[in-house]
């Protein structure tokens, strides 16, 4: 008897040169500016003249700096807030996205226009609206006091992690979406003969074949909060004084407003070490390195 050959086999893989491109493109513009980035870590440079190596004068500076600490803290204290509002709305939000009910496609479609507005657009807009002066809570005082939001700590972090909401939720359910309508009808219909209904197939079958999705779009919120940087430029400005300074913005007034590039160098290290060490945890934690399978869950 003949035997039928396996599928794929004997078709040659593609080689290296397909990926050339991609490989020179990463590092001409991801490793090589690290790499300047790590060198000028060690600087001093005004970003005029000559830079002049300082050692570890600059990492012993930011160990010591109590605003680097506290931007630290407050960038951690953002991204948690981030994923652990934007998680469930865009989770619920993608996955009836993903149905077939009446007039979905228009609610989708109007619901998804805050991702073609840039972060500087949507934080013009919401510092109108919040404006204390002219906004929406001088006209309620009796829900928002004084009408100004961004005069303390609490109201400015409660700002930033609405207006990150309002943004980038529409991303995440356009993800949460994808991987919804990926899922296998079968599997809803072995649960409906089982007798479950739309809540238990929803914790049951949905949310664990969302396993994927749901670690990605964790990554990529890690990653967007982290390097949170135009909403509280516009917004807050890192006040009132440094409680809304996040790492990322104080990175830029030390290398733009205070000209030490040096400085601003080795900030811009500890965000990208930070970010990928998370990433790389919950990748692990998560199992995500360990699936093999191509279904979403498996």
């Amino acid at each position: 008897m003949k035997r039928v050959p396996k599928s794929g086999a004997g078709v040659a893989r593609p080689g290296f040169a397909w990926a050339a491109p991609a490989v020179v493109f990463f590092v001409l513009f991801a490793i090589a500016p690290l790499a300047l980035v790590a060198v000028l870590s060690f600087t001093s440079w005004d970003g005029i003249s000559e830079p002049r190596f300082n050692g570890l004068d600059n990492w012993d500076a930011l160990i010591h700096d109590p605003v680097m600490s506290q931007s630290v803290w407050t960038t951690l204290l953002l991204t948690a807030l981030g994923v652990l509002t934007q998680t469930p709305v865009s989770l619920l939000l993608g996955v009836w996205a993903a149905g077939h009910q009446r007039n979905r496609a228009v609610l989708s479609a109007v619901y998804f226009v805050p991702l073609l507005l840039s972060a500087t657009a949507v934080s013009v807009v919401w510092r109108a609206v919040l404006d204390p002066n002219f906004g929406v809570p001088s006209q309620l005082t009796w829900l928002f006091g004084d009408g100004n939001l961004l005069g303390s700590r609490g109201g400015a972090l409660g700002v930033l992690t609405f207006v990150g909401v309002w943004q980038f939720t529409p991303l995440h359910a356009l993800i949460y979406q994808g991987g919804a309508r990926a899922i296998p009808q079968v599997l809803y219909q072995a649960a409906a003969v089982d007798g479950a209904g739309m809540v238990r197939q929803f914790f049951h079958v949905t949310l664990p074949q969302l396993r994927n999705t749901a670690i990605t779009s964790l990554v990529l919120m890690v990653a967007g909060g982290l390097t949170t940087f135009d909403t509280v430029l516009i917004l807050t400005q890192g006040g009132p004084g440094t409680d809304t300074t996040v790492s990322a913005f104080y990175m830029y007034q030390k290398a733009f407003k205070s000209y030490d590039f040096g400085t601003g160098s080795a900030i811009a290290l500890v965000l990208v070490v930070v970010a990928t060490l998370i990433s790389l945890a919950v990748v692990k934690l998560s199992g995500y390195d360990r699936m093999r399978g191509t279904t979403e869950g498996l």
